[in-house]
């Protein structure tokens, strides 16, 4: 295979010419750049682009590591991560672990071996203790709120977030109020349970368990928490969604049962998704795709304007009225 020195000794120039047009940088006469080109196409030459990159000590490349792509809040994220990944010219690897440990694992050991740049966290499994341990590989960023100082994080204060829907519930009149959730155990949902239990106790209404609702990130979870309501001997007049996608399956599955929002159940949910607006559903907005962007920027930063110190990031709420309140 040819290589950049038998460019150089046919077309007249030096290495350091033939790797200057290769990179595209001026200042190379055009006679020369001409030259260079020629015996480019003659040899059929093609940049050895694992060379380039060992030689450059980047790949270009930023890991997303995420459970799935297949639900809004994700993709949501990912919308901004790669609007900015396209600007500035980067590739992105996607690592879809569904929370298994080991692939989380996978997703770190290849940042260690430079197979990656930079690591976005969208979610996790894995301990942060874990995760910390990689800094010195590259940078990594968590889309969540963390006190770990050797991670990069742009936010959402989810127990505000949180606390800002139950306000509003409790200021329409609303005291028996139940939420729905995702994951019980992620450091995101113990902000949520913590906002609502701290609510409640504030208006001294019980904390009722078989109100609460976990493991709800589908549509297909509102039918089941529609069922659940119509059964139970004392219902909540109120559900705080964390997903609008759950809150609309609520809404469509509810009216098939005879459960209407809001005169039998009114609803608050999250992220703004379209399905919200289009259903009318009161949702407080979450900046996702900002979130994206401020993660993949902060990696950016890092490589090209040697921000290496890490920075944590809140981005703001705001709550959407509609008519399932």
């Amino acid at each position: 295979m040819a290589n950049i020195r038998e460019i150089a000794k046919r077309a007249g120039v030096s290495v350091s010419t033939v790797s200057r047009v290769l990179n595209g940088y001026p200042y190379v006469k055009e006679e020369k750049r001409r030259a260079v080109w020629d015996v480019i196409h003659q040899l059929n030459y093609k940049k050895n682009i694992n060379a380039v990159h060992l030689s450059k000590g980047r790949t270009n490349i930023i890991g997303v590591m995420l459970p799935t792509i297949n639900h809004p809040y994700f993709s949501m994220i990912v919308e901004g991560i790669s609007e900015e990944a396209l600007r500035y010219g980067y590739h992105l690897l996607f690592f879809q672990t569904n929370y298994d440990i080991h692939k989380e694992q996978e997703a770190l050991e290849m940042l260690r071996v430079k197979q990656i740049d930079g690591l976005i966290i969208c979610s996790h499994t894995i301990r942060l203790e874990t995760i910390a341990s990689y800094t010195n590989d590259g940078p990594i960023v968590l889309c969540e709120d963390t006190s770990e100082p050797h991670l990069f994080s742009v936010y959402i204060d989810h127990y505000h977030a949180f606390a800002l829907g139950m306000d509003y519930l409790i200021k329409k009149g609303h005291c028996k109020i139940g939420y729905c959730l995702s994951r019980p155990t992620s450091i995101n949902s113990q902000k949520r349970k913590a906002a609502y239990k701290d609510a409640l106790q504030s208006i001294h209404a019980p904390i009722r368990p078989d109100w609460m609702f976990h493991h709800c990130l589908h549509m297909s979870d509102g039918k089941r928490i529609a069922s659940t309501i119509l059964s139970l001997e004392e219902k909540p007049t109120a559900l705080l969604v964390a997903s609008d996608q759950v809150a609309a399956g609520i809404v469509l599955w509810g009216k098939t049962y005879g459960l209407h929002v809001p005169n039998d159940l009114a609803i608050v949910s999250f992220d703004n998704h379209p399905i919200s607006e289009a259903l009318h559903i009161t949702t407080i907005e979450l900046p996702l795709s900002l979130i994206g962007k401020k993660a993949f920027q902060m990696i950016y930063d890092y490589f090209t304007n040697d921000k290496t110190q890490p920075t944590k990031e809140k981005l703001p709420v705001r709550l959407i009225e509609r008519a399932s309140v």
